[in-house]
């Protein structure tokens, strides 16, 4: 695991996966049937964007747990501050 233990490994997936995961839940629990884009642009002034934001964090966190357990600490640090941009947007959006 050695080998692959690089910040860039950690980095990408931790900026994708937090709109994967919404793109998932938005797709599954939301009611209306609009587009990805258009259910964000109707989210958009609303706390409820944050607190979506935050809850799409929860994978990349979950992976820096895993990482960090198996001693991957660069995948770790990676997938963090991937996560980092989502976590700032969102606590603008909560205040």
């Amino acid at each position: 695991m050695e080998r692959f233990n690089h910040f860039l490994y950690g980095f990408i997936p931790g900026l994708l996966l937090p709109v994967l995961f919404m793109w998932v839940y938005l797709n599954r629990f939301y009611p209306a049937d609009l587009s990805f884009l258009e259910t964000l642009k109707q989210l958009y002034p609303g706390v409820i964007l944050g607190k979506l934001l935050l809850l799409s964090i929860m994978p990349d966190l979950l992976f820096v747990f895993v990482f960090y357990k198996s001693d991957s600490f660069k995948i770790a640090t990676g997938v963090m501050i991937g996560a980092m941009p989502y976590f700032i947007s969102s606590i603008f959006m909560l205040t």
